[in-house]
């Protein structure tokens, strides 16, 4: 299929209906070393801890070699074999969901990109999710994945620029395997390159295991509305400018800013700028 002939993709849409459990928020915060009191039916879901719900439950013979469910049904059948979490932006318009009851995540397919970089020919796929309860509308998010080329021999990853070094704020977290299986298992994510250490070295040709992007998207998040209590997310907003590996802690920063929003990032371990962001609260 032609990279061009993916763009018939564009449009289509999936319904989703999931039930807010409260244990997966509790296993979470357990994953963060919050210490939150436990989950109530009734409590709201965090901004972004939507990702423990609508999980795509593939089953096991239809698994792609990436580990992820075959493409070409939902998700466009696009013929590159590495995939990324590129980022994401959010609209808080609506009442937060609620833990307890029974939400809805439609999705539709918003635009299928083919571009050419310096690694070679990617495909940008950005789907758009709206939620909603039974009360009304939530928020929306657009989703962005970006397919890549299969490494060429001797490819080198292009050295990130600095972090800023003037944060508000910050935390470090240690980027363990154990940390990147549980939130695995927490989003039921099958992607062979955080848990598969031949997989993502020999195949995909990175040097080790890598950190999920909206783990850090999260945690970016969980600083910024953390360090602003009593006030609302309005909007957030991540993208992925370059991967970080487990083995090392990696630091998330945020700056409060002039206008009253909060510049959120990712440092990896060596300082370099690995996912920047933007949180606007009411």
């Amino acid at each position: 299929m032609s990279l061009e002939k993916l763009k018939d993709w564009v449009g289509r849409t999936q319904a989703v209906e999931d039930f807010v459990a409260p244990f997966p928020v509790r296993a979470l915060a357990a994953t963060f070393d919050e210490k939150d009191p436990d989950p109530r039916n009734g409590d709201p879901l965090p901004p972004l801890w939507h990702w423990l719900y609508f999980l795509d439950a593939a089953p096991q013979s239809k698994i792609g070699p990436d580990g992820h469910a075959e493409r070409g049904d939902f998700l466009p059948p696009v013929p590159l074999p590495r995939r990324m979490w590129a980022g994401s932006r959010f609209s808080f318009d609506g009442e937060p969901i609620r833990i307890g009851e029974t939400v809805t995540r439609t999705s539709t397919i918003k635009s299928v990109e083919p571009k050419t970089g310096s690694t070679g020919a990617m495909v940008f796929v950005t789907v758009r999710h709206a939620i909603a309860s039974a009360r009304g509308p939530s928020f929306v998010e657009e989703h962005d994945i970006v397919y890549r080329e299969a490494a060429r021999p001797g490819e080198k990853a292009r050295e990130p620029k600095p972090a800023p070094a003037d944060a508000t704020w910050h935390r470090t977290v240690a980027a363990d395997p154990v940390l990147l299986f549980r939130f695995s298992a927490l989003t039921f994510n099958g992607h062979r390159i955080h848990y598969d250490q031949p997989y993502v070295t020999g195949t995909e040709g990175y040097p080790g295991l890598i950190v999920h992007g909206p783990l850090m998207g999260l945690l970016q998040m969980e600083l910024a509305r953390r360090s602003n209590p009593g006030r609302t997310a309005a909007r957030f907003e991540f993208r992925a400018l370059s991967p970080v590996f487990a083995g090392a802690a990696f630091t998330v920063g945020a700056r409060r800013e002039p206008d009253g929003s909060v510049a959120t990032w990712i440092a990896d371990p060596r300082g370099g700028l690995a996912q920047q962001g933007k949180a606007v609260f009411r």
